[in-house]
C-alpha cells in the first residue's frame, strides 16, 4: 500500500467514525436540557429528537419542575416521548439551601418530591449542586452534615446523591472539594464531577476524578479553555476536543476503575447551534475516547 493510499483510507476511517454514534455500553452518554435556555421557544420534542439522532440517549433536566410548565409538557407525556424514542430520563439539577439549617426539611421534602418523579422513568442519581458562594466556614460544615442526611434519604428511595461543583458555588476550588469529601460519609454522599468547572476552578480533572474514583456515581464531559476567565464562564466552554482539557486521562480514570454510568455533555454554548455541536462531541468521543473505554 502506497502512503497515499494509507492516507487516503485513514481518511476514510475518520469520515466514517464521524458517522457512528456513540457505542453506549460501560459509558452511557446524556446531555442536558439547559442549553436550549440559549434557543427560546424550541418544543421539546426538538431535544429529544437531537439525542435521539446524535445518540446521547439519556436527558437531565434543569429547573425542575417548572421545566414542565415551561414547556408544556407533563410527566406522562414525557414519558411517552422518551419512550418513543429509546431515550432515558437519569436525574435532576437539584439545589437548596443545604447551608441553612431552617430550611432543611423543606430542601429534603424537595429532594424527595424529585426522587419519586425520576423513580417513575428508572431513573436512580440525583445531582446536587452547592448553595451560592461567599458563606462562612462554619455555614460549609453545616452544609457538608446536611449532604449526608440528604444521601441518607436518597438511599431509602434506592438512590445515590451526589455534589456537583461549580463555579460561583460554595465548592468551586479542588480544596473545596477535598473539604467536601472529607466532611462527607462515602457510604452516604457521591461525587459527581463537571470536567470544565474542575479546570476552570483551578483543578487537574483527570487528578482529581482518580482521588475520588470510588465516589463517582456520573461525571459531566465538557471542555474548557482557561484564558480570559471572567464572570461569564459560558464563553470559556466548549464541545469535547475544542479545549484544553486531557480527556484521554479522564476515560483512563474510568477504564482502571471500571466505571459503569453516565457521562453528560451538559454543553453551556453551541456556538453552530445543538445538533452540529453534539455531531462534533459524537465525532470526538468515537475517534478518540471509544478506543480507550466505550
Amino acid at each position: 500500500m502506497t502512503r497515499r493510499t494509507a492516507l487516503l483510507w485513514l481518511g476514510i476511517s475518520l469520515s466514517r467514525a464521524a458517522e457512528r454514534l456513540p457505542a453506549n455500553r460501560n459509558l452511557r452518554w446524556a446531555l442536558g436540557s439547559n442549553l436550549w435556555n440559549s434557543y427560546p421557544g424550541t418544543p421539546f420534542t426538538d431535544i429529544l429528537d437531537v439525542m435521539h439522532d446524535t445518540g446521547f440517549i439519556g436527558l437531565r433536566l434543569t429547573q425542575y419542575p417548572q421545566i414542565l410548565n415551561k414547556y408544556g409538557v407533563t410527566a406522562d407525556e414525557l414519558e411517552r416521548q422518551l419512550t418513543t424514542r429509546g431515550l432515558q430520563l437519569i436525574t435532576i439539577s437539584f439545589n437548596g439551601a443545604a447551608d441553612d439549617p431552617a430550611q432543611h426539611n423543606a430542601v429534603l421534602a424537595r429532594a424527595r418530591d424529585a426522587m419519586d418523579f425520576l423513580h417513575r422513568f428508572g431513573a436512580d442519581r440525583l445531582v446536587v449542586f452547592s448553595p451560592k458562594r461567599g458563606k462562612s466556614p462554619e455555614a460549609f460544615a453545616t452544609m457538608c452534615r446536611f449532604y449526608n442526611q440528604l444521601g441518607e434519604a436518597a438511599a431509602q428511595k434506592g438512590f445515590k446523591a451526589g455534589l456537583h461543583n461549580h463555579l460561583g458555588q460554595m465548592v468551586q476550588t479542588p480544596e473545596e472539594i477535598d473539604r467536601c469529601m472529607e466532611m462527607t460519609d462515602p457510604k452516604l454522599f457521591s461525587f459527581a464531577p463537571d470536567t470544565a468547572h474542575l479546570y476552570l476552578g483551578g483543578g487537574d480533572p483527570a487528578a482529581i476524578m482518580n482521588k475520588y474514583k470510588s465516589r463517582l456515581m456520573m461525571v459531566d464531559y465538557k471542555d474548557a479553555k482557561r484564558a480570559a476567565l471572567g464572570a461569564n464562564y459560558i464563553e470559556n466552554t466548549f464541545d469535547l476536543g475544542a479545549g484544553e482539557i486531557d480527556f484521554p486521562a479522564c476515560h483512563r480514570v474510568l477504564r482502571d476503575g471500571r466505571f459503569n454510568s453516565w457521562l453528560c455533555v451538559d454543553l453551556d454554548i453551541a456556538r453552530k447551534g445543538p445538533r452540529a455541536s453534539y455531531e462534533a462531541c459524537d465525532a470526538y468521543i468515537v475517534r478518540t475516547l471509544e478506543p480507550i473505554y466505550a
